[in-house]
Protein backbone atom coordinates (compact mmCIF):
# COMPACT_ATOMS: atom_id res chain seq x y z
CA UNK A 1 0.00 0.00 0.00
CA UNK A 2 1.41 3.81 -0.89
CA UNK A 3 2.71 6.14 2.12
CA UNK A 4 0.34 8.92 2.33
CA UNK A 5 3.39 11.29 0.66
CA UNK A 6 3.76 8.69 -2.03
CA UNK A 7 -0.25 8.80 -2.53
CA UNK A 8 -0.05 12.59 -2.54
CA UNK A 9 2.72 13.13 -5.34
CA UNK A 10 0.70 10.88 -7.37
CA UNK A 11 -2.54 12.84 -7.24
CA UNK A 12 -0.52 15.98 -7.69
CA UNK A 13 0.69 15.68 -11.66
CA UNK A 14 1.08 19.50 -12.32
CA UNK A 15 -0.20 18.57 -15.69
CA UNK A 16 -3.53 17.00 -14.23
CA UNK A 17 -3.95 19.21 -11.41
CA UNK A 18 -5.30 22.74 -11.06
CA UNK A 19 -5.26 24.90 -7.90
CA UNK A 20 -8.54 26.94 -6.91
CA UNK A 21 -8.32 30.27 -4.70
CA UNK A 22 -11.72 30.79 -3.46
CA UNK A 23 -13.09 34.34 -2.75
CA UNK A 24 -9.93 35.46 -1.75
CA UNK A 25 -10.59 38.84 -2.27
CA UNK A 26 -10.25 42.12 -1.10
CA UNK A 27 -13.54 42.69 -0.08
CA UNK A 28 -13.15 39.21 1.57
CA UNK A 29 -10.09 39.24 2.80
CA UNK A 30 -8.61 42.38 2.47
CA UNK A 31 -8.01 45.30 5.32
CA UNK A 32 -11.34 46.82 4.52
CA UNK A 33 -13.14 43.27 4.15
CA UNK A 34 -17.22 43.49 4.52
CA UNK A 35 -16.03 40.21 7.04
CA UNK A 36 -14.06 41.36 9.33
CA UNK A 37 -13.75 38.63 11.62
CA UNK A 38 -13.38 36.31 8.45
CA UNK A 39 -10.81 38.18 7.18
CA UNK A 40 -9.29 38.38 10.27
CA UNK A 41 -9.13 34.93 11.16
CA UNK A 42 -7.93 34.13 7.33
CA UNK A 43 -4.85 36.42 8.23
CA UNK A 44 -4.16 35.64 11.65
CA UNK A 45 -4.21 32.21 10.89
CA UNK A 46 -1.63 32.30 8.44
CA UNK A 47 -4.25 30.45 5.54
CA UNK A 48 -4.30 33.48 3.34
CA UNK A 49 -0.37 34.05 3.68
CA UNK A 50 -0.20 29.90 2.96
CA UNK A 51 -2.64 30.30 -0.30
CA UNK A 52 -0.32 33.00 -1.50
CA UNK A 53 2.83 30.07 -1.01
CA UNK A 54 0.85 28.01 -2.76
CA UNK A 55 -0.32 30.00 -5.94
CA UNK A 56 3.72 31.21 -6.26
CA UNK A 57 4.55 27.55 -5.91
CA UNK A 58 1.93 26.39 -9.07
CA UNK A 59 3.34 29.52 -11.00
CA UNK A 60 6.89 28.04 -10.75
CA UNK A 61 5.18 24.01 -11.40
CA UNK A 62 3.38 24.76 -14.55
CA UNK A 63 0.38 24.10 -12.09
CA UNK A 64 -2.84 26.29 -13.63
CA UNK A 65 -4.59 28.48 -11.24
CA UNK A 66 -7.82 29.57 -10.94
CA UNK A 67 -9.16 32.20 -9.12
CA UNK A 68 -13.11 32.10 -8.17
CA UNK A 69 -14.33 35.20 -7.10
CA UNK A 70 -17.73 36.44 -5.60
CA UNK A 71 -19.39 39.98 -6.93
CA UNK A 72 -22.40 41.91 -7.33
CA UNK A 73 -23.77 43.99 -10.38
CA UNK A 74 -24.10 47.77 -8.75
CA UNK A 75 -28.64 47.24 -9.59
CA UNK A 76 -28.21 43.49 -8.07
CA UNK A 77 -29.54 41.99 -11.29
CA UNK A 78 -28.68 38.06 -11.26
CA UNK A 79 -28.40 37.78 -7.38
CA UNK A 80 -29.84 35.37 -5.03
CA UNK A 81 -32.38 36.08 -2.94
CA UNK A 82 -33.57 33.08 -1.50
CA UNK A 83 -31.53 32.67 1.63
CA UNK A 84 -30.69 34.60 4.95
CA UNK A 85 -26.94 34.57 4.17
CA UNK A 86 -27.39 36.90 0.56
CA UNK A 87 -29.82 39.04 2.35
CA UNK A 88 -27.35 39.85 5.17
CA UNK A 89 -24.90 40.79 2.46
CA UNK A 90 -27.05 42.94 0.95
CA UNK A 91 -26.72 44.96 3.88
CA UNK A 92 -23.29 45.20 4.30
CA UNK A 93 -20.94 48.35 3.79
CA UNK A 94 -19.08 47.07 1.58
CA UNK A 95 -20.13 45.61 -1.28
CA UNK A 96 -18.13 42.89 -3.52
CA UNK A 97 -19.52 45.35 -6.58
CA UNK A 98 -18.18 43.99 -10.39
CA UNK A 99 -15.02 46.28 -11.17
CA UNK A 100 -14.64 47.68 -7.93
CA UNK A 101 -11.23 47.17 -5.83
CA UNK A 102 -13.09 45.01 -3.79
CA UNK A 103 -13.31 42.07 -5.97
CA UNK A 104 -9.59 42.62 -6.73
CA UNK A 105 -7.57 39.09 -5.94
CA UNK A 106 -6.12 40.26 -1.82
CA UNK A 107 -1.95 40.68 -1.51
CA UNK A 108 -0.44 38.89 -0.97
CA UNK A 109 -1.36 36.34 -3.40
CA UNK A 110 0.40 36.93 -7.01
CA UNK A 111 -1.65 36.90 -10.23
CA UNK A 112 0.41 35.82 -13.22
CA UNK A 113 -1.23 36.06 -16.65
CA UNK A 114 -1.55 32.65 -17.03
CA UNK A 115 -4.29 32.55 -14.14
CA UNK A 116 -7.69 32.81 -14.99
CA UNK A 117 -10.75 34.37 -12.80
CA UNK A 118 -13.77 33.22 -12.66
CA UNK A 119 -16.57 35.66 -11.52
CA UNK A 120 -20.18 35.14 -9.96
CA UNK A 121 -23.12 37.09 -9.52
CA UNK A 122 -25.29 34.32 -7.63
CA UNK A 123 -25.46 31.09 -5.71
CA UNK A 124 -22.83 29.42 -2.76
CA UNK A 125 -20.62 27.64 -5.01
CA UNK A 126 -17.53 28.89 -7.22
CA UNK A 127 -17.87 25.85 -9.15
CA UNK A 128 -22.01 24.91 -9.60
CA UNK A 129 -23.52 27.18 -11.95
CA UNK A 130 -20.23 28.83 -13.23
CA UNK A 131 -17.17 28.17 -15.77
CA UNK A 132 -15.06 26.08 -13.92
CA UNK A 133 -16.12 23.21 -14.68
CA UNK A 134 -15.73 23.11 -18.18
CA UNK A 135 -12.76 24.86 -17.85
CA UNK A 136 -10.77 22.06 -15.22
CA UNK A 137 -11.92 19.67 -18.41
CA UNK A 138 -10.26 21.75 -21.29
CA UNK A 139 -7.28 21.62 -18.93
CA UNK A 140 -7.50 18.03 -18.30
CA UNK A 141 -7.94 18.47 -14.77
CA UNK A 142 -7.93 15.45 -12.40
CA UNK A 143 -6.86 16.78 -8.89
CA UNK A 144 -8.54 20.01 -8.08
CA UNK A 145 -6.99 21.80 -4.77
CA UNK A 146 -9.42 23.93 -3.17
CA UNK A 147 -8.02 26.84 -1.09
CA UNK A 148 -9.30 30.13 0.31
CA UNK A 149 -12.77 30.98 2.74
CA UNK A 150 -15.27 30.49 4.13
CA UNK A 151 -14.76 27.02 5.44
CA UNK A 152 -18.45 27.77 6.63
CA UNK A 153 -20.12 27.68 3.24
CA UNK A 154 -17.66 28.08 -0.12
CA UNK A 155 -15.24 25.53 0.85
CA UNK A 156 -17.02 22.79 1.56
CA UNK A 157 -19.61 23.67 -1.27
CA UNK A 158 -16.62 23.51 -3.96
CA UNK A 159 -14.92 20.69 -2.11
CA UNK A 160 -18.23 18.51 -2.89
CA UNK A 161 -19.32 19.72 -6.63
CA UNK A 162 -15.42 18.87 -7.44
CA UNK A 163 -16.13 15.22 -6.12
CA UNK A 164 -19.80 14.71 -7.46
CA UNK A 165 -18.03 16.33 -11.19
CA UNK A 166 -15.51 12.99 -10.52
CA UNK A 167 -12.72 15.40 -9.88
CA UNK A 168 -10.21 14.19 -6.59
CA UNK A 169 -10.38 17.16 -4.37
CA UNK A 170 -6.97 18.06 -2.02
CA UNK A 171 -7.74 20.52 0.99
CA UNK A 172 -4.65 22.10 2.90
CA UNK A 173 -6.19 22.54 6.09
CA UNK A 174 -4.18 25.37 6.91
CA UNK A 175 -5.13 27.25 3.45
CA UNK A 176 -8.38 27.61 4.02
CA UNK A 177 -10.31 29.62 6.90
CA UNK A 178 -13.60 29.93 8.81
CA UNK A 179 -15.29 31.40 11.58
CA UNK A 180 -14.85 30.78 14.42
CA UNK A 181 -11.46 30.02 14.10
CA UNK A 182 -11.94 26.48 15.68
CA UNK A 183 -15.14 25.43 13.31
CA UNK A 184 -12.70 24.88 10.23
CA UNK A 185 -10.52 21.91 12.03
CA UNK A 186 -14.02 20.26 13.25
CA UNK A 187 -15.71 20.83 9.82
CA UNK A 188 -12.72 19.36 7.83
CA UNK A 189 -11.96 16.85 10.56
CA UNK A 190 -15.84 15.32 10.28
CA UNK A 191 -16.75 16.20 6.94
CA UNK A 192 -14.07 17.11 4.13
CA UNK A 193 -12.07 14.13 5.37
CA UNK A 194 -14.18 11.89 4.60
CA UNK A 195 -14.18 13.13 0.36
CA UNK A 196 -11.16 14.46 -0.20
CA UNK A 197 -7.59 13.87 0.83
CA UNK A 198 -6.78 16.05 3.53
CA UNK A 199 -2.95 17.58 3.64
CA UNK A 200 -1.03 20.80 4.75
CA UNK A 201 0.70 23.82 2.75
CA UNK A 202 3.92 22.16 3.31
CA UNK A 203 3.44 18.79 2.47
CA UNK A 204 2.13 19.94 -1.01
CA UNK A 205 4.93 22.13 -1.64
CA UNK A 206 7.39 19.45 -0.61
CA UNK A 207 5.38 16.98 -3.44
CA UNK A 208 5.81 19.51 -6.09
CA UNK A 209 9.49 19.88 -5.40
CA UNK A 210 10.22 16.11 -5.33
CA UNK A 211 11.26 14.26 -9.11
CA UNK A 212 8.41 12.31 -11.05
CA UNK A 213 9.19 9.04 -12.40
CA UNK A 214 9.01 9.13 -15.90
CA UNK A 215 6.01 7.56 -17.83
Amino acid sequence: MPSDAARLIGQLDPATTVLLTVECQRGVVGPESALPELADAARTSGALANVARLVAAAHGTGVQVLHAVAERRPDGRGASHNARLFKAAGRLPVQQLTGSTAVRIADPIPVSDDDLVVRRLHGLSPIAGTEVDALLRNFGCRTLIVTGVSANVAIPNAVFDAVNLGYTAVVPVDAIAGVPADYTLAMVRNTLALVATVTTTEDLLTSWRRPRRAR
